[in-house]
């Protein structure tokens, strides 16, 4: 195990900052569908479905108050 400080590498630095972007370049150029939007139904289509209906069927626990105040104050102002 080292112990200190690291000893910066150029070279490392370099490659670090230029391969992820000519990798997600050629990848792009080959790949119709990367990067897009929508398209994790063709990547694993049945991970999308239940990701959608998920997602479409439940709500944060935090909306639940709004929810039941909400309707308590919209009750209470049609009153007054």
């Amino acid at each position: 195990m080292k112990i200190g400080y690291r000893k910066p590498n150029m070279k490392k630095r370099i490659k670090a900052r230029t391969t992820g972007k000519a990798k997600r370049a050629v990848k792009k150029a080959v790949v119709p569908t990367y990067g897009k939007k929508g398209t994790g139904i063709y990547k694993n289509p049945k991970k999308a479905v239940y990701n959608k209906v998920y997602n479409k069927t439940t709500t944060s626990g935090c909306l639940i108050p709004f929810l039941l105040f909400g309707s308590f104050f919209a009750i209470l102002s049609a009153i007054i």
